[in-house]
């Protein structure tokens, strides 16, 4: 009986240590199916994303950094760096780069793991306004099919796009009726995590 009643604590002890190593995977695990939707070489790193960033052989440099909601990253030595729209090799380069200064070739690879940020939003005469995925390339009028397309007094001339670039914010004008002729592809542009559609 005394050796039974010994090996059961054991065993609980193991079966917490168990638990306690797969906690912090959950999110890494559970970030991985969306990953795995988007394309790693035409990704776009968005505001909230998560970025593990790893400079080889340098501890201290190596952290799990969240995009800020003005598009920036603090690193140590570099301080802030605003990294909105830039694909994970590029900016792999630019940190290689600017390490240059306090480390020996530095190596960096930049993993995305958590993407919160690949959303659009779209509001007024539509069929259905509010947020919508951006897990794949989507143009304006994709957007617009998706959401049941333009309500009866929209104003199809007057709808635009509001983009954040370079720390401020855009007009970009979108001209429905030429879109949906398809004569010029750039009149039905791709749009980017954050972008607002208003159709009036």
């Amino acid at each position: 009986a005394p050796p039974e009643s010994s090996s059961r604590p054991a065993k609980k002890g193991k079966e917490e240590k168990a638990s306690d190593r797969v906690a912090p995977q959950s999110p890494s695990t559970a970030s991985q199916p969306s990953n795995a939707t988007i394309d790693q070489a035409t990704y776009r790193i968005g505001l909230e994303a998560e970025l593990q960033i790893s400079v080889w052989r340098e501890p201290e440099l190596s952290l799990t950094v969240a995009v800020r909601p003005d598009g920036v990253i603090t690193m140590p030595l570099l301080n802030d760096l605003h990294v909105v729209g830039l694909s994970p090799m590029e900016l792999q380069t630019l940190l290689g780069e600017k390490l240059k200064e306090f480390v020996t070739e530095p190596q960096v690879t930049v993993i995305v793991r958590q993407i919160r940020s690949r959303k659009v939003y779209l509001v007024g005469e539509v069929g259905r306004q509010g947020v919508f995925a951006l897990n794949a390339n989507k143009t304006v009028l994709e957007l617009l099919a998706e959401a049941g397309g333009l309500a009866p007094f929209a104003k199809a001339g007057s709808i635009y796009i509001l983009r954040n670039q370079n720390g401020r914010q855009i007009r970009i004008p979108f001209d429905y009726k030429k879109a949906i002729a398809g004569r010029v592809s750039k009149e039905n542009p791709m749009l980017e995590p954050g972008d607002v559609v208003v159709v009036p």
